[in-house]
């Protein structure tokens, strides 16, 4: 049995999640030289399923080589990423963190009154030996029409600010979600059944 993970993210909702499945933790962030942004950029023609299980996988190759570095006592190694769709609309099809707030305002204006998914991969380095364990859980969110004031007010908050989408559910952008279809905590960035599968896989004690 393994008393606690990585975290290999710098997600506080991540966190919270797993402080909230009595999961034992340390970070395992990335470096202050590690060009981590870079791992995000889609690919030419890229769908967003394999966008979000190409980047976990990636970041979890990154987070184990970190470990390797940094003479750690091992422990599995938890990764995810997470992101937004427009299925069927081209300029849609991944609709990542906002660069500033014209994109923020770019993508809330294409999700307003639209629905569109939320994809969120996790995986789990079991070993140093083995390939990750990745799992994918997709859920549907309704968005209201958005005004222009809205969609300034909130880009005001910063909440948009390093969120798949430019929203968070958990926060303010909650009020623009009349209704999800899925998990509420996928599209927070950590869907808690999926990880407790892996976690399971892993034999990891939980509180």
């Amino acid at each position: 049995m393994n008393s606690f993970i990585y975290l290999a993210s710098q997600s506080p909702r991540r966190q919270e999640i797993l402080m909230q499945m009595g999961v034992s933790f340390e970070m395992l962030a990335p470096l202050p030289d590690e060009d981590s942004e870079s791992i995000e950029i889609p690919l030419p023609q890229e769908k967003a399923r394999t966008y979000v299980e190409r980047v976990t996988l990636a970041k979890s190759a990154a987070a184990l080589k970190r470990w390797q570095q940094g003479q750690l006592p091992w422990a599995p190694i938890l990764c995810a990423d997470t992101t937004v769709s427009l299925p069927k609309q081209i300029d849609g099809e991944i609709l990542g963190k906002p660069t500033d707030a014209l994109d923020a305002a770019r993508i809330l204006t294409m999700l307003s009154g639209k629905v569109h998914e939320v994809l969120t991969a996790v995986a789990i380095t079991i070993t140093p030996t083995e390939k990750p364990l990745c799992l994918l859980q997709i859920s549907t969110v309704q968005f209201t029409d958005l005004s222009q004031e809205q969609i300034d007010a909130y880009i005001a908050s910063r909440e948009p600010f390093g969120k798949a989408g430019a929203y968070g559910i958990q926060g303010l952008g909650g009020v623009f979600i009349p209704s999800i279809t899925g998990s509420y905590s996928g599209i927070m960035g950590l869907p808690i059944y999926e990880t407790a599968q892996l976690l399971d896989r892993a034999q990891v004690t939980r509180i």
